[in-house]
Parts: C-alpha cells; structure tokens; sequence
C-alpha cells in the first residue's frame, strides 16, 4: 500500500510517498481502507519533534522527556502521521462484532498516528464509530480529534444554559467545535480569533466575534463564566478580570505555572484555573455523530490534498493561513465500491 513515510525529524521535505506493507488484521480488529484524514497541530508537532524544546512543548516540562521517547529521540517511531481519519471497513478479524465490512467509519488514532496511508487497522472497542451520514469522508475527517478534545474538557466545567462563554483560539480544530458544543449547551458564545477567520467563526454560530488583533478580550470590561484558553495564548493573570465572581479559566494547554495555580485556585477565592487532559471514550464518537446528524456541529474545509502532497499540505497548515480544516484526500472513493 502507499503512505507517506518520515524516517527522520525535520520540515515538510523528509515526508516522502512510499510503498509499505499491507496491515492484515489481527483478532477484535478491523482493517479500515483511508479515504480522508486532516493534518492536525499533532501532526506538525510530531514530524519536527527533535526541533521543539521543552520550552515550546505545550504541555508541562515533566511530559517533554517521556513524550520525546514515545515518539523517538533520535528518529521518528512513528514514521507515518495522521491522528484521524475516515474511511470504509475493508475487513474484520476474528471476533469483531461491531462492525462489518463496508462499514463506513470515522476514528481517532491519538499518539499510535499511521493515518497518513491507504490502510489503518484498529482494535474494535477503540476510538472508532460508524460515520455521521450528513458528512462526506472529508468533513468527517475533521470531527473526531477536535470533537472528542472539546467535549471532554467542556464536561469539566458542567456549562449551564444561558451563561457566558468565551474561546480564545475558536477557529482551530478544538475551539471550532468546543464553540458549537457550547452553543448545544445554551451558553452565549465569544469567539475570539484573527481577522480572516471572522467569518469562519460566525458561520459556526459564535453570538459575539472579537478580532485579536484589533481588541483585547481581557481590557472590554466584559464578564463571562468560562474563558476556555485552546493554546494557553493568555493568562489567567490577564483573564481573572474578566471572569465572573464563580469564573473559571479552562486550558488545553498548559505548564506548571497553570498547574500550580490551579492547585492554588481550588483553595483560595471562588474564581477557578481548570488544566485538564481529555480522556478518550469510544461513545463519545457516537455522541458526536448524534449531533452531527442533528445539525449541531460540522466541520469546515479549506483545501484537500492527494496523498502524494502531503509535505505541500504541511507546508501550507504551517503559514498560519488556513480558515477551516486541511485534509489529506486518498484516491476517488466515489469511484471505489
């Protein structure tokens, strides 16, 4: 089968096509033919690992070290990227039960990646679900990584109808979704984002747009009941002025300073910092393709690659210029039986 392979850290240049052995799968598994799978922040993080210090890295120094040995000190363990995908069962092993073939699914793959080929196999009770059937493979591609990242950090702080939120970073692959999720809960929703992505972030159905380029969220004198920070890019320094009395200050991100005022926060004052890691549940998945057939969510693409382009892809995600999802696209399946 085709892929494309990095046997080295480094820019888009060390991605190269490559013929790889076919994965047959093993028993409880299931073998899914790719037809679409996105390049993610995970993904440019993944392929240039040698080049980011455990300054740059957005999770607590501890994690640097053993995250550099999972994915590999020297060169890459994982030699082909793609955390999320959808595609079409293309057999079953012994055992399965949930699925059959022809099955169209859409799944998450997390740190084990291998998207970024023409076939993927996966155990049966992981991160996989039958497809949302109002998607094409593309758009649904899209949902699984933002998806399941939004909706578990938003259960941690139980938003309640009509209150205030506010997304710093609403136009990226979580706060894209954390932003319709939040709106599903009946919260009035604050996106916050540059001047391209305006639209992006309206079309999703942010009540409030803010460009950060032109006002600062923390000095409107606005108040809200979650600030959900996607990259850390403020504070909680900056943003506890514009909390609520009972406020909370939720990252996806974060360091040790946030860990510690989190720590401090759950002893002193009624306002709250909240570092949470999302927790990955197959039903979840199914949850999301609910709201998806609901009109709840949806995805946005910007532009799809053929496979053979992916390091073109990377190289255009890396600009910064993207408004929506990018998507790496694999042969015609309207063509494929």
């Amino acid at each position: 089968m085709k892929a494309i392979v990095a046997t080295k850290y480094g820019p888009p240049d060390v991605l190269h096509l490559k013929e790889v052995e076919k994965p047959s799968p093993k028993d409880n598994e299931v073998l899914i033919k790719v037809y679409a799978t996105p390049v993610n922040y995970g993904d440019i993080t993944a392929r240039n690992f040698s080049n980011i210090s455990p300054g740059e890295f957005n999770m607590p120094m501890p994690l640097w070290l053993p995250a550099r040995i999972a994915f590999g000190l020297t060169k890459p363990k994982k030699s082909i990227l793609g955390s999320e995908l959808a595609g079409k069962i293309e057999a079953i092993g012994k055992g399965v039960r949930k699925f059959r073939k022809g099955d169209q699914v859409f799944a998450y793959c997390g740190m084990n990646m291998g998207a970024n080929a023409e076939y993927l196999c996966m155990p049966e009770d992981g991160m996989v679900a039958i497809k949302p059937a109002n998607m094409t493979y593309e758009e649904a591609s899209a949902v699984p990584y933002g998806g399941i990242m939004a909706l578990s950090l938003l259960r941690k702080v139980n938003i309640k109808r009509g209150q205030k939120v506010l997304i710093n970073g609403a136009s990226g692959g979580i706060g894209s979704l954390a932003l319709q999720l939040a709106k599903n809960y009946g919260a009035e929703v604050t996106g916050v984002c540059s001047s391209p992505r305006l639209e992006l972030i309206r079309s999703l159905g942010a009540d409030k747009v803010i460009d950060y380029t032109i006002e600062d969220f923390t000095k409107n004198g606005k108040k809200y009941d979650l600030v959900f920070d996607i990259l850390g890019r403020s504070s909680y320094s900056r943003c506890k002025g514009s909390l609520t009395p009972n406020g909370r200050y939720l990252l996806a991100s974060f360091k040790m300073r946030q860990i510690f005022q989190m720590l401090w926060t759950s002893i002193i004052g009624s306002k709250k910092v909240i570092c949470a890691l999302a927790s990955e549940k197959p039903e979840d998945l199914d949850f999301l393709k609910e709201l998806v057939e609901a009109g709840k969510i949806k995805t946005v693409i910007d532009r799809c690659y053929p496979l053979e382009q992916t390091a073109e892809a990377h190289r255009y995600v890396e600009k910064g210029l993207k408004k929506g999802h990018v998507v790496i696209t694999l042969l015609d399946y309207n063509n494929k039986t």
